[in-house]
């Protein structure tokens, strides 16, 4: 263990040796067990004799920190008895922040019906495994190309070619930690500060947050059966995010006739579009629409995708599509932010998808998810105190509460609400319902304890 240890003057140097060795015991830098630097090694290392970093630690092992094996070292024989704490500084952030809640995970459940996140079980492990060896054996030193891994652009603007109709090259695809970084970039080089950024209403909170944090103004705009009300979006936005291919949190699919509205009103006022297709690749019935992006002719629309639900969101990978105009900035900005994402982790990809492997996992966690769907959607459908909208992707499905009707989860239950994804507005009250997290077996019970849970408004949950 390399001990960091600073002298000063020439007092009692072992005094002060043994005075900053107890604080890293005491406050859990140095660990029990951990063996510290033989006293020939240290004193060398502070220039001082060894004899002085003796007495200090004899004086340690006498009072029960440290502890001497024959033939072995001296190790640190204490637990910390309290944790080191960085000053609490006067220094404020951003006004903005005092009003962006922390990250609060929800606590874990035997029935999880939590939102965003797919069943790990169902992910190629060994094959990951093996692509990943070999990427990590051939990889080389230095930095990269900012937009990513060239394999991994190359394969993932063939699979959504194919997959999406989307229309890429390897040279307009950069790859990100995932969408909202995509996100972030796109942020950095478009929103100026006190812009008005458009979102849907209900819609995807970490989006809402993020342009709020880079200074624009969000709007809220409603999200009706065909998509975002186009007429509603305010005529100052010059940015607006849309989920259309499965409208998140509701999960309804944007209209055709709203896709062009929408594409005609951007090119109206020079605005430009996200298109978050966060988890279009699974279906269960319907034909999907043409994405915004092929639709777009005015080059206005940016694309932005991730592979955190259809693999894991542990390996923080997706993407995003633009226009070439903005390709520059976009590069130079994920430059100034990480530079570039784990090239190995981009690498194992690139052969993950060109081997068919993704595809292949995609088909088998559809069949999966559909079971999931259906058996979640019948049940809603056969409870008349819910109000199911209809869905037919994705990892979960959004349902409203019929008039009079609250929810009070059991402890053994997780679900979200609806209204956690409105930003100013009222929402009408319902539930969001993932699957990707609960096993077939397990859907049934749950949904029968969620059952239990709907209770009139005014009345107690079990009475």
């Amino acid at each position: 263990m390399d001990v960091h240890v600073t002298l000063s003057g020439r007092g009692d140097l072992a005094a002060q040796v043994y005075r900053q060795l107890l604080e890293a015991i005491l406050d859990g830098r140095l660990r029990s067990g951990e063996r510290l630097p033989p006293t020939r090694e240290l004193a060398r290392r502070l220039e001082i004799s060894r004899n002085t970093v003796a007495v200090a630690y004899d004086r340690l092992v006498a009072d029960g920190f440290l502890a001497g094996r024959a033939g072995a070292g001296t190790f640190v024989s204490a637990e910390p008895v309290r944790g080191r704490a960085a000053p609490k500084g006067v220094v404020r952030p951003r006004a903005v922040w005092e009003t962006i809640p922390p990250f609060s995970p929800m606590a874990p459940a035997t029935y999880d019906f939590r939102v965003g996140v797919p069943d790990p079980r169902l992910f190629p492990i060994e094959s990951w495994r093996r692509l990943m060896a070999h990427e990590s054996r051939a990889s080389t030193a230095g930095y990269g190309d900012p937009a990513g891994h060239e394999g991994l652009r190359e394969a993932i603007s063939r699979h959504i070619g194919i997959s999406r109709s989307v229309r890429a090259g390897a040279g307009d695809v950069l790859i990100t930690n995932g969408a909202q970084q995509a996100l972030d970039l796109v942020g950095r080089v478009l929103v100026e500060p006190g812009a008005c950024v458009a979102v849907e209403e209900p819609g995807y909170p970490p989006a809402r947050l993020l342009f709020r944090s880079l200074g624009a103004r969000v709007a809220g705009v409603p999200v009706d059966g065909e998509g975002i009300d186009v007429s509603a979006i305010p005529s100052a936005a010059r940015l607006v995010y849309v989920t259309p291919s499965h409208q998140f949190p509701l999960g309804t699919p944007m209209s055709l006739a709203r896709r062009a509205a929408l594409l005609a009103w951007a090119k109206r006022r020079q605005a430009v579009v996200i298109e978050d297709d966060y988890d279009s690749e699974f279906r269960f019935g319907d034909r999907p629409l043409e994405p915004l992006q092929s639709l777009d002719r005015a080059g206005r629309v940016i694309y932005v995708g991730s592979f955190s639900k259809t693999l894991l969101p542990t390996l923080r990978l997706g993407f995003l599509v633009a226009p070439a105009s903005l390709g520059p900035a976009l590069r130079a900005a994920r430059r100034l932010t990480d530079w570039h994402g784990t090239l190995p982790v981009q690498a194992t990809l690139a052969r993950f998808i060109d081997e068919g492997l993704l595809a292949r996992h995609i088909r088998k966690a559809t069949r999966e998810y559909a079971a999931r769907h259906a058996l979640i959607a019948d049940a809603l459908d056969r409870d008349d105190r819910l109000r199911r909208v209809p869905s037919v992707a994705g990892l979960h499905l959004c349902a409203r509460f019929a008039p009079g009707v609250s929810v009070r989860p059991a402890p053994e239950l997780a679900v979200e609400q609806l209204d956690a994804y409105r930003g100013e507005t009222t929402a009408q009250p319902g539930l969001v319902l993932g699957y990707g997290a609960i096993g077939q077996q397990a859907i049934p019970e749950g949904l029968r304890l969620l059952a239990r849970s709907l209770i009139p408004e005014g009345r107690s949950a079990g009475r």
